[in-house]
């Protein structure tokens, strides 16, 4: 299976980095097609990637068949049967919208080890004025950058619009994951980072 560009992918060097410093165990939630956990492998201990979707894990299974740190998981984040303290790093990658928020943060936070860090590439929806302003002055870099990358727009898997915007999630982040670090990306994405203590 084939690399490939998209607005998710773009983030890819990022979690990589992070997993990097842990050199841990990493759960990918909402692992699509198997192409973060191929890319977390060299640098983890262990990548357990799960997905709800089982088109999805059946393509991740045969993209990570070779690699004997990583394993796929057809269940949904509610009824993953993980032990608390777990993991080094969690991470979601377009798959926190699918979710309840407040309880999918809670959860993802008791999940990691002390010093584990919680890594999100989100999507929110346009809720402000200044949402729909700042999403509109990306469109020329991110048609650029979808262009030069020859964007890989439609892999195959579950989609769904998000439905909390920026400010909601910044107050519901503040409760659960204090002190998480959350700023606007490009490709109408924002990345949020949380250490547990």
């Amino acid at each position: 299976m084939t690399d490939y560009w998209n607005h998710n992918s773009a983030y890819h060097d990022w979690i990589v980095g992070i997993a990097t410093q842990h050199r841990g165990d990493v759960l990918d939630v909402g692992c699509g097609d198997g192409l973060l956990a191929q890319r977390l492998s060299p640098v983890s201990a262990t990548v357990t990637g799960i997905d709800m979707d089982p088109s999805a894990t059946v393509r991740a299974r045969a993209r990570t068949s070779g690699l004997a740190n990583v394993s796929i998981d057809t269940v949904g984040f509610d009824e993953h049967v993980g032990v608390d303290a777990s993991y080094d790093v969690v991470t979601f990658v377009a798959a926190l919208h699918h979710l309840d928020l407040r309880s999918s943060l809670r959860r993802a936070r008791s999940l990691l080890r002390p010093g584990g860090e919680l890594v999100v590439v989100g999507l929110s929806a346009n809720t402000t004025p200044s949402d729909w302003v700042l999403s509109a002055l990306q469109v020329p870099v991110v048609r650029v950058a979808s262009w030069w990358h020859g964007e890989a727009r439609d892999i195959g898997v579950v989609t769904a619009e998000p439905r909390e915007g920026l400010r909601e999630i910044r107050a519901i982040a503040d409760q659960e994951v204090p002190g998480a670090r959350i700023r606007r990306g490009l490709y109408y994405r924002y990345l949020l980072r949380w250490r547990r203590g």
